[in-house]
Formats: structure tokens, C-alpha cells, sequence
């Protein structure tokens, strides 16, 4: 822990007993009347980390308070074989600064559905990757993505997208970054009739 955190520790190190299968949220509950409702961004063994990553014995979990007195800008993702939708990705990018927030669903169109398939882990990394430079580059107070992969049936969304700024313009500017450059560069492919394509190429929705 750092700074404010660890002033209220009082010490700049904790150790947490988790059950088998824990994650990030898990340990996090653990602390709760420590952190207090302070934003933070975790990172796990120093890779910035989600609220829903698995947790193993012996992973160093840390706890980043805002910078500068400043307030933390969260990026969010993931990839799923669970429905998705515009309210996840919009609870994420919720943030007091935010007088805008634009929101992307691609969603399944003409056939009666599309199968998606990724490199999981690797698609995850990307896509934080896209989000976090989006967020710097538009100056985002948050930015958030999610992609389905599996059997996605009609008119249901493959992938979904959130920012927040402070004017709608960083925030549609964020928006289209992240959607243009989860299509052109993360491993996610797509099944239509058959075929497969990868996700950069233009999809039917």
C-alpha cells in the first residue's frame, strides 16, 4: 500500500488469507474498512489488475490510491462467454468529473447468429492496452470494454464499449479509439456461414 493507504495501515504491507479460486474483489472485501470508499487501481505481481482476476498463494497485490491528490482514471475489461451489455460497461465508467459518457454495442445483424473465438488471456492484455491509451491519450476520467466470445444469436451485443470525460467530445473520440482498435488489433476471431475471419475485418452488425 501506498501513501494515503498506507497511512491509514499504518503499515505499507498486509497479508490476506483468501480461499482457493479467490480474486482481486475478494481480497478487496477483506480491506474494505481500510480503503473506504478511496478510489483505487490494483495491479497483481505489478500488471494492472481487474476486480475479477483469480488470485494465487504468494501474489503481490497492490493498491493504488490517486495521484497527486488527483483522481484515478479506470480501465475495465474483458472477455466472456456470458451475455453482455451496455449497463456493465456504463456502471464502470461512472465517475464525478464526467459530464459525458458515450457507449458502443456491436450487436449480431442478418444471420442468426456468430461464433466468436480468442486468445483469451492475450485479447484481455490488448484490450487493457487500448482502453489505458485511450484514456490517457483523450484524457478519460474511465473507459471500459467487454467481447463475447462463443455463439453470440441475433440482434445480441458481441462487444460493448464505455467512456466517460469531461466533454462529449473526449468521450465519443475515446469510444471510437477503443471499438477501431479492439477490431483492427486484439485476437478475437469471428464465424459467419462457416468461415473464419479475423475480428479486424469488417464484421456484419
Amino acid at each position: 500500500m501506498f501513501a494515503s493507504l498506507r497511512e491509514r495501515a499504518g503499515t505499507d504491507e498486509v497479508a490476506v488469507d483468501l480461499p482457493e479460486g479467490a480474486t482481486v474483489s475478494d481480497a478487496l472485501a477483506t480491506l474494505r474498512e481500510l480503503i473506504d470508499g478511496l478510489p483505487v487501481v490494483m495491479a497483481v505481481n505489478r500488471e494492472y489488475a481487474d476486480a475479477d482476476q483469480p488470485l494465487s498463494a504468494g501474489d503481490e497485490l497492490a493498491l493504488i490510491p490517486p495521484v497527486s491528490g488527483g483522481s484515478v482514471a479506470i480501465a475495465h475489461v474483458r472477455v466472456t462467454r456470458e451475455p453482455i451489455g451496455l449497463d456493465g460497461v456504463t456502471a464502470r465508467v461512472g465517475d464525478p468529473r464526467a459530464g459525458a459518457v458515450v457507449t458502443f454495442s456491436g450487436v449480431t445483424r442478418e444471420v442468426p447468429e456468430l461464433g466468436y473465438e480468442a486468445y483469451v488471456e492475450m485479447a484481455e492484455a490488448m484490450m487493457r492496452e487500448i482502453v489505458s491509451a485511450a484514456i490517457e491519450r483523450h484524457g478519460l476520467c474511465a473507459a471500459a470494454a467487454e467481447h463475447r466470445i462463443g455463439t453470440v444469436p441475433l440482434s445480441e451485443p458481441s462487444v460493448t464499449v464505455a467512456a466517460s470525460a469531461p466533454h462529449r467530445a473526449e468521450a465519443f473520440a475515446g469510444a471510437r479509439e477503443i471499438i477501431d482498435e479492439i477490431k483492427a488489433r486484439a485476437p478475437i476471431w469471428k464465424q459467419e456461414e462457416g468461415a473464419w475471419k479475423h475480428h479486424g475485418q469488417p464484421p456484419r452488425r
